[in-house]
């Protein structure tokens, strides 16, 4: 059985659970044993301003989640997803496909424009999306700066 929701704070360690089994092997490989850092940071993204979190529970366990939120927009308000996955052991099932439809459907009710995320190009998900109706920005660059070694020095 299948129940497509909208997740508030009690899904928090199920959320970080499901997040760290889908992107801790290959081909993310993150390092997310410090469980702290993990609810954190899932507190953190679920948790800002116009925040909007979906989670699929199949037979009462959460299998899917998208994190994110309302974006507004010069297009209009966006839907922007910070965070998505799907249970590694449903991945490849059409659950993903599946998910993203189900959020569609429920951010159009919401007279939301689009939706947006990033994603690396050279990771499976590039061509998840890709199949699901995602264009590549071409023009949009994501830019970042390492500093972590910066501060050991200060030390």
């Amino acid at each position: 059985m299948e129940n497509f929701i909208e997740l508030d704070s009690s899904y928090i360690e199920e959320a970080a659970q499901l997040y760290r089994e889908a992107f801790s092997s290959e081909p993310w490989n993150d390092d997310w044993s410090d469980k702290k850092t993990l609810i954190e940071y899932i507190k953190e993204v679920s948790g800002a301003y116009n925040a909007l979190n979906f989670g699929l529970l199949i037979d009462g366990k959460l299998a899917a989640i998208s994190l994110g939120g309302i974006r507004h927009w010069w297009e209009g308000p966006n839907y922007n997803i910070d965070e998505f996955c799907v249970s590694k052991e449903l991945q490849g099932k059409g659950i993903g496909s599946h998910f993203l439809t189900l959020i569609e459907n429920e951010v159009t009710k919401r007279g939301v424009a689009g939706i947006f995320l990033q994603t690396n190009i050279d990771k499976p998900s590039f061509k998840f999306y890709a199949k699901n109706g995602f264009t590549n920005l071409e023009k949009h660059v994501s830019l970042f700066k390492s500093i972590k070694s910066r501060q050991k020095n200060k030390c």
